[in-house]
């Protein structure tokens, strides 16, 4: 059942050096402010996991909590490539991190599969292509009913999955709405989740084609208003097209990352501190 708790104390609790995690959310709804909590925690050695890592695992990657990441595709929407996971796979820095190249459909049904508890997920995504040349997890399989060869992959079974939500009532049931990924299908695969929302109400009321994932699927959700930001949450605030633009930069460099990293993740107390710092650095500059 779900617990309502603290961000920092979900984290504490729940992910641990060497686990595999897996953030999700599709364009909006993305969970910075548990990939910035980790972070500030320093875990180590993880194995991450996402369809479409952008500049949340970039910034993971770059603080060294990462040595294996699963994706299906990588960069920062709109504007280029992640410079701090090119780093780390072309040079090592700040340390070695293994990838392991899947499609969105293979993970999508990969997800599928780990949520229904089977082994592994069937498909024809890879018809024809090369992908098993550089992943050896993907195998064939034949049909006992037809005699078609089908691609097999490994079902996605995280040890913790975590997602950012609109609302959860007092007893943890979650809701979430708009454009959705994978996160129900993360949540029910993984052995614990985490959820952090917009807002705590007492009681969900939801619109048409919403998603409620109910609290006895959750281990911990947390109250983290604007938790999604860069990204944006339906129904509550818009992208920071801004902040994308300008993470190309900061990225490019070692050095000027790893003054990002202090000032703004190591030196703030938790993400409602890291907005005020940036709100306040963003007043500045207007001012002036």
């Amino acid at each position: 059942m779900a617990e309502w708790t603290t961000l920092a104390e979900a984290v504490k609790a729940h992910v641990h050096d060497g686990q595999t995690i897996a953030m999700e959310g599709f364009t909006h709804l993305i969970p910075f402010a548990a990939g910035h909590e980790i972070i500030r925690q320093r875990r180590r050695n993880l194995s991450l996991i996402r369809m479409t890592p952008d500049l949340i695992y970039d910034q993971l990657i770059g603080a060294g909590c990462a040595a294996r990441m699963t994706f299906s595709w990588g960069g920062n929407p709109g504007v280029g490539s992640l410079h701090r996971f090119r780093d780390a796979v072309e040079n090592g820095w700040p340390a070695p991190l293994a990838i392991e190249e899947r499609s969105h459909s293979d993970l999508a049904n990969a997800y599928v599969a780990g949520a229904a508890n089977l082994p592994f997920a069937v498909l024809r995504g890879y018809t024809g292509s090369d992908f098993a040349r550089v992943n050896d997890r993907i195998r064939s399989i034949t049909c006992p009913f037809t005699g078609e060869v089908l691609a097999a992959t490994p079902a996605v079974r995280p040890d913790v999955a975590i997602i950012h939500a609109q609302k959860a009532d007092f007893k943890g049931n979650v809701l979430l709405w708009g454009i959705l990924g994978v996160q129900k299908e993360a949540v029910l695969a993984a052995k614990t989740a985490i959820v952090t929302v917009e807002e705590r109400v007492p009681s969900l009321e939801a619109p048409p084609n919403a998603c409620v994932l109910p609290s006895w699927v959750v281990t911990a959700v947390c109250e983290v208003p604007r938790g999604a930001t860069p990204s944006y949450a339906h129904g509550y605030y818009d992208r920071d097209n801004l902040f994308y633009q300008a993470w190309d930069e900061v990225s490019r460099d070692r050095g000027r990352f790893a003054a990002w990293l202090d000032r703004y993740i190591y030196a703030t107390s938790d993400f409602a501190d890291y907005r005020k710092l940036q709100s306040d650095l963003r007043a500045q500059a207007v001012s002036s």
